[in-house]
């Protein structure tokens, strides 16, 4: 059922539309946007819902790296689009993020003290309970709180180390069960040991995780 319909494709190279796709109603539909559960006619149409929380610090960094390095904007016009933008956002964006089913954090590292530039970053993930067809993630134990910082004989840890946290906290009045990562890792394929400890990961294969890093690095 369905019809199909045309795209606008916008190219974050560029920053300006280019030309339609066509798009089939598949049996599988994603929609990526700013808008997407904005409008409860459509957030009630969808059955899984993620929202990609950026913090102001690391938005304002990639914004920098993307349009002056990219782009070759200068300083002050990537600091005016942000702040002719921030009322939009404040209105039309950010108020989403308390519908959606999962929520992405990526923010600043809290291990090295008074950091400027968030080269290094703290990533969340806030998932909701009692979301049909989903069972969040857990690392140890399900429901308890845990603290972890793998590094040592284990992993390859170079400063500034790498803190997992996992634990239950509440998002809006929705409770939810939370898994954090701060730090990086010196080797990607080192990942198989904390992807051994975690469970409900619903991959196809032991691995699977520390593959598709790998892969995509």
């Amino acid at each position: 059922s369905g019809v199909a319909v045309e795209k606008p494709v916008y190219n974050h190279v560029t920053g300006l539309l280019d030309p339609p796709e066509l798009i089939h109603p598949p049996k599988i539909l994603f929609i990526e946007g700013l808008h997407p559960l904005f409008d409860p006619r459509i957030r009630n149409l969808l059955d899984f819902s993620i929202y990609l929380d950026i913090s102001k610090e690391v938005k304002f960094a990639w914004k920098i790296q993307r349009d002056m390095a990219e782009r070759g904007e200068s300083l002050e016009s990537v600091k005016a689009s942000i702040e002719a933008r921030k009322s939009d956002f404040n209105a039309y964006v950010d108020p989403q993020r308390r519908y959606a089913d999962v929520i992405i954090e990526v923010l600043p590292t809290q291990l090295i003290p008074d950091k400027g530039e968030p080269e290094v970053l703290r990533v969340r993930l806030v998932m909701r309970e009692g979301v049909k067809h989903f069972s969040p993630v857990y690392l140890f134990d399900e429901g308890s709180t845990i603290s972890w910082t793998p590094c040592g004989r284990k992993l390859s840890c170079s400063y500034p180390g790498i803190q997992f946290f996992y634990g239950p906290d509440t998002y809006f009045s929705n409770e939810v069960s939370v898994l954090e990562m701060d730090g990086q890792f010196d080797r990607l394929d080192e990942l198989i040991y904390v992807e051994s400890h975690l469970s409900n990961l619903s991959t196809k294969y032991y691995g699977e995780v520390t593959q598709q890093m790998l892969k995509h690095a």
